[in-house]
């Protein structure tokens, strides 16, 4: 069965969108209005979960004409009306109350790029520049920041793990001061597998924890020092994600403690740093991998004003819903963030070779294709599910998780009535595999319904290659876990049917090397191989489709973090029933 429409495949007139390879036109704001945008092509829809399908969808929306699908620009408008187009195509009904959206309140941040900092060490002046030494931004929305003869400390990890018997800020007043701290885990620099969890981050090691923490303890600033293999991203990944508009929730609707100014700063610029002050950085390194490492207060004072526009703004959240046919209150959601990083202005330079288009094809036009797909699925099955099934594009993810930890502070389901939620982020084209990698593997029940599928499908479940990139913690299912819904969150395999381990560790770093959070991330028919994608969104439509037909309520395996919070969920839906293990 194949349904013929006219989707809102946009092209946008060249004299008024940037291009590839035009660096004539860079500001996002000169594209041309989603209203001016054309259908140029029609193209066969199939019911089932297709590859044709799912590229024409990938290649709509990582097009230039979508100008990187930034957050408040015409690029989100054209997004998110392409995906109701499609939702609307496909046969769901608007999935918050009669309106297909979510309003996200947002504030828009743009620091001056021309900020430094200003350093005396040891008596001696130093001076970081945005971009080259170092990015540094606020979440306030505050004009100026100003910051003055503020004193540096190194905190080590800059963590406070009462579990671990864990406290880097132990005995220290850091009022006024600005820490300095390590990415990553305690242990991890030192390879000490008996600490946190070894090789795999935690949610310690994660820079947004350690902001937040610098914050509780009322830091004046905080910087972190950034190293490729901690980080698991080079110093371009930074400076693209921390220059240009940043995005944040209005202090009202997300009332944490927030730093006055944060960043990084290079490891070059640390160690330059650290050696004028008359400290050692590669012996502090491994110092602070020991219990009971105290805080080393720097020789060392920064000063900067920091001046910043900013300007609130919306977003938002596509919702679509497809009615469950007996017990319609629960739900399964399938989510995928639509946004990316946009476009760039004053970037087309030579080395991206005149592109200053972040098309985000990856990161993450699969993960909307993915969902669209499953959506297309489930609604011509011939039999419809009995719980109902949520599809959410969210917005903001490239900005901190903004979109889903909106949605789940107003969720349109219940938290309680929601069975499980199932993250597409992120699919790699890269041919069918004999694996598939299970972010944060071994951590809910959802598992062993996925392990079923697996096993018809001749594969098996692995954990993630790099654990230490603390991946579950870097997507927006990561907002439901912590409040206690069960997440499931794939990634394409590494033990590629076609080259193995070999060629599928090899794709994966030279994606994240080239095309990661740059403009290489486009749609390429050419070298793109989506068999192993669609043998993934099979079977993720799979195990939603087993839930929303069998009554399971799953929950976190004994021991993990978010288990407290789905057993206090109350009161747990009379249908229910646990998945036993």
């Amino acid at each position: 069965m194949r349904l013929a429409i006219l989707p809102l495949a946009l092209l946008v007139l060249c004299a008024c969108s940037p291009r590839s390879n035009d660096t004539s036109t860079t500001d996002a704001g000169a594209q041309a209005p989603a209203a001016e945008m054309a259908a140029t092509s029609a193209h066969e829809f199939s019911a089932a979960i297709d590859a044709g399908d799912f590229e024409e969808h990938v290649k709509t929306l990582a097009s230039d004409a979508f100008g990187g699908r930034g957050p408040g620009t015409p690029g989100e408008d054209a997004s998110i009306d392409y995906i109701k187009t499609q939702f609307a195509r496909i046969g769901l009904q608007p999935g918050n109350g009669s309106d297909w959206f979510q309003t996200v309140p947002m504030v828009e941040t743009t620091a001056d790029e021309s900020t430094s900092l200003k350093l005396d060490v040891a008596g001696k002046p130093q001076e970081l520049k945005f971009g080259t030494d170092m990015v540094i931004g606020t979440r306030t929305g505050q004009a100026d920041i100003s910051v003055k003869d503020s004193q540096l400390v190194f905190v080590g990890y800059g963590v406070d793990a009462p579990e671990q018997d864990w406290n880097d800020y132990a005995g220290l007043d850091v009022k006024g001061k600005t820490v300095v701290m390590l990415v990553n885990d305690p242990g991890f620099h030192v390879h000490d597998a008996k600490m946190f969890d070894g090789k795999r981050m935690t949610y310690y090691g994660r820079w947004t924890y350690k902001f937040d923490e610098a914050a509780r303890r009322g830091a004046a600033a905080a910087l972190i020092i950034h190293d490729t293999e901690g980080a698991s991203y080079g110093w371009d990944v930074v400076k693209n994600s921390w220059s240009g508009p940043q995005y944040d929730l209005p202090a009202k609707d997300d009332p944490v403690p927030r730093l006055p100014a944060q960043g990084w700063i290079t490891g070059d610029a640390a160690k330059t740093l650290f050696t004028g002050a008359g400290l050692d950085l590669s012996r502090l390194r491994v110092a602070a991998n020991k219990r009971g490492f105290k805080p080393v207060p720097m020789d060392a004072k920064v000063s900067f004003d920091l001046k910043s526009s900013s300007i609130e703004k919306t977003s938002r959240n596509v919702i679509g819903l497809l009615p469950g046919s007996e017990t319609p209150d629960e739900a399964i959601i399938y989510m995928a963030h639509w946004d990316h990083l946009g476009t760039h202005a004053g970037e087309a330079s030579a080395e991206n070779g005149g592109d200053n288009i972040y098309n985000g094809a990856v990161d993450n036009a699969t993960g909307v294709a993915g969902i669209l797909e499953i959506a297309e699925a489930f609604r011509k099955a011939p039999t419809p599910p009995k719980r109902s099934i949520l599809f959410l594009a969210v917005t903001l993810e490239e900005s901190g998780l903004l979109g889903s930890k909106y949605y789940v502070a107003h969720p349109v389901i219940p938290l309680d009535k929601t069975v499980a939620v199932f993250n597409i982020d992120a699919l790699s084209p890269i041919g069918k595999a004999h694996d598939v990698s299970v972010v944060g593997k071994g951590s809910s029940q959802l598992e062993d319904v996925l392990n079923t599928v697996l096993a018809q499908q001749h594969r098996k479940p692995v954990g993630e290659d790099n654990t230490a990139a603390g991946s579950y913690f870097r997507s927006d299912h990561f907002n439901f876990a912590k409040a206690g819904v069960p997440a499931l969150y794939l990634e394409s395999g590494t033990d590629l049917i076609d080259g193995g381990t070999r060629a599928g560790k090899a794709a994966a770093e030279d994606y994240n090397n080239h095309r990661y959070h740059k403009p290489g991330d486009q749609f390429d028919a050419a070298t793109w191989k989506v068999d192993g994608i669609i043998q993934d969104l099979e079977a993720l439509q799979t195990v939603g489709a087993t839930l929303a037909n069998d009554g399971q309520w799953p929950n976190w395996y004994k021991g993990n973090p978010f288990k407290a919070a789905r057993d206090d969920m109350h009161p747990i839906p009379a249908t229910a029933h646990a998945v036993s293990k």
